[in-house]
């Protein structure tokens, strides 16, 4: 659910936020924080390796458990999170042996709720995590694994999930939400449901203050920049890029042109490719 204020300021004015009030309102969990070092898009050397990046307001970063191996133990559900480093809600979950664990929070769940993991068939409710061969076709699923064991990799963002559309010869047939058809092993473990805050793709950012307080710094138009500075640069006033096709600053064709390696091994695994639209 998405908040609008009075427009008391131009910014405001064009500005949405998610509403956070079903979410607990308590420090992060100590014991399963750590401090990241802002890089701010540079390597080890200091080269700017990722532009755009820079600034921002300082965060501890949550250890996610996309594993979940802790098998066969039920957990509750103590609350229902914020986390600065994404975009889905988290859940911190408590086992009965005392440990604590941050887990990605599916849609329906709520505190108090109990989840589970397991090797073998449970309820297909959202929040429980199974192997993909027993859970049910055309249900929702995230945090996948590719494969058995390294912990959940696809399906991780708000609001996401992938459609399981059928198992067969082993491998599970999974649609992706960018439109992609992959197939992985029948035994990776998926968690059941829709990410949590759906409506995140729907936030108006308003000002461009917001993008600088989420360490995003401003993108600069090539046909803006000297000749030295962009293929696009140059010329007086108002210009076309005067190019065939666009260019990165490094002088590479961007915008429509596929990077990805012909010849990568898990392309057998994809049976459809996404929409060249997307």
């Amino acid at each position: 659910m998405l908040k609008v204020y009075k427009p008391t300021t131009p910014g405001r004015r064009q500005t949405s936020v998610v509403d956070t009030s079903a979410l607990t309102k308590k420090r992060p969990e100590k014991s399963l924080t750590i401090y990241l070092r802002d890089k701010a898009g540079r390597n080890n050397q200091g080269q700017v390796t990722l532009r755009h990046q820079g600034g921002g307001v300082k965060n501890l970063y949550r250890q996610i458990d996309f594993r979940q191996d802790k098998f066969d133990i039920p957990a509750k559900v103590m609350a229902l999170e914020y986390d600065p480093n994404r975009t889905a809600w988290i859940a911190l979950i408590y086992f009965k042996d005392g440990e604590k664990r941050y887990i990605l929070a599916p849609h329906e769940l709520k505190v108090g709720d109990t989840v589970i993991s397991s090797k073998n068939k449970l309820e297909a409710k959202p929040g429980n995590r199974m192997p993909l061969k027993h859970i049910p076709t055309a249900y929702l699923v995230h945090n996948i694994e590719l494969t058995p064991g390294e912990g959940g990799k696809i399906a991780r963002s708000a609001g996401s999930g992938a459609v399981l559309m059928t198992i067969e010869g082993g491998y599970a047939q999974l649609k992706l939400p960018s439109g992609e058809i992959r197939i992985v092993s029948e035994n990776s473990l998926a968690s059941v449901g829709q990410l949590s805050n759906p409506d995140w793709h729907l936030v108006r950012w308003g000002k461009a203050g917001r993008m600088r307080l989420r360490g995003i710094r401003p993108s600069v138009r090539g046909k803006a920049m000297n000749p030295v500075d962009h293929p696009h640069g140059g010329g007086e006033g108002h210009q076309p890029i005067g190019l065939v096709h666009p260019k990165t600053p490094w002088g590479k064709t961007a915008l429509g042109v596929k990077t990805r390696n012909k010849k990568k091994w898990s392309s057998k695994f994809i049976l459809k490719r996404r929409p060249d639209n997307h």
